[in-house]
């Protein structure tokens, strides 16, 4: 039985447009499925025939799997009207959107895709998919500050999953995360008082950065895309991967205080004597029950001013000659 898939979805994959645009589509009634106006949620399949504007929806295009190398200054949105977007740096001939991201001054490995599926398949906590930094610091680090980085930072309202951190110098080190909180590893940094300085992602799984200079992209080859889709045969696609990962909700556009969970616990009340006191007494005992009251409050630490990364050159990223596509039908 063919899957179904939700319209606005199956419609954006095909590449005519983003699901929100789809969304729009439909409530206008410019789509059309098997003759009839469908209605929002309406879920269809490669059986259905879906009509845009009277004219036949285009077939699904045939699966983009591409490992980018992201320079500094590389935005990572498909926002056209943003100047250094990363869609533009590739400037791939199909619509294709990355899966994670990276920081305009982070560098590294990113993958890009056609396939919405994927995304969450690989990028949600519970899922357990391996991504590695190299990371270097303001200043020297120690044991001390190895243990706390791999141990759980307390950000964003939450506390960061165990990871693992290796001290590679003075001043560096290498962590590898199997969440993706919103500049995670920089608030961590911050959290115990360092500024990251140079951040590279150096591997996606069972993909790194080997042959690939910076601003240079490939396709992933047939025997990569095997390992990953075995990897992710059992990965849910849903938020449920997140549920008791230590990924708590993260909204960096709001940033509300969680201070009440982490509230430490006041100390016991006194328990209340028979005998009368006096107003000032009184005044006393009130004070003595508040003073044992503490707080510890984990605003997420605002970002320290960061140096203005690389400006991105604007051009094209190179493709790596010899790559394979998996457009091309197998002979």
């Amino acid at each position: 039985m063919t899957e179904q898939k939700r319209l606005n979805k199956y419609i954006s994959e095909t590449g005519f447009c983003s699901r929100r645009e789809a969304d729009d589509l439909i409530a206008s009634g410019r789509v059309k499925v098997n003759g009839t106006l469908p209605e929002m949620g309406t879920k269809v399949s490669d059986a259905d025939t879906i009509i845009i504007d009277n004219k036949p929806l285009k077939a699904k295009p045939k699966s983009v799997f591409i490992a980018y190398n992201k320079p500094v200054g590389v935005t990572c949105t498909t926002e056209r009207k943003i100047k250094s977007n990363i869609v533009s740096a590739i400037n791939y001939p199909e619509r294709i959107f990355p899966i994670g991201r990276l920081d305009r001054p982070s560098e590294g490995l990113i993958f890009l895709t056609n396939q919405g599926d994927m995304v969450n398949k690989i990028l949600r906590a519970g899922n357990n998919h391996e991504k590695e930094y190299e990371v270097v610091v303001d200043k020297p680090i120690d044991e001390r500050f190895v243990k706390r980085m791999s141990s759980g930072i307390p950000i964003l309202g939450t506390v960061t999953k165990r990871c693992k951190v290796r001290k590679t110098g003075i001043k560096s080190f290498t962590i590898i995360l199997t969440q993706g909180l919103n500049r995670q590893i920089r608030r961590m940094c911050e959290y115990l008082g360092f500024e990251v300085t140079s951040l590279k992602r150096i591997r996606i799984m069972n993909i790194d950065l080997t042959g690939l200079a910076s601003g240079q992209w490939r396709h992933l080859s047939e025997q990569e895309m095997r390992e990953i889709n075995r990897a992710t045969e059992s990965s849910v696609k849903t938020q449920e991967a997140s549920a008791g990962a230590g990924a708590g909700k993260v909204s960096d556009k709001f940033n509300r205080n969680d201070d009440e969970s982490n509230e430490v616990k006041s100390q016991k009340r006194p328990q209340n004597r028979k005998t009368k006191t006096s107003e000032s007494g009184k005044n006393k005992e009130r004070d003595s029950k508040t003073r044992g009251k503490q707080h510890f409050f984990d605003k997420g630490r605002s970002s320290k001013t960061r140096k203005p990364g690389q400006k991105n050159s604007g051009k094209p990223a190179n493709r790596v000659k010899g790559t394979l596509s998996l457009n091309k039908t197998k002979k």
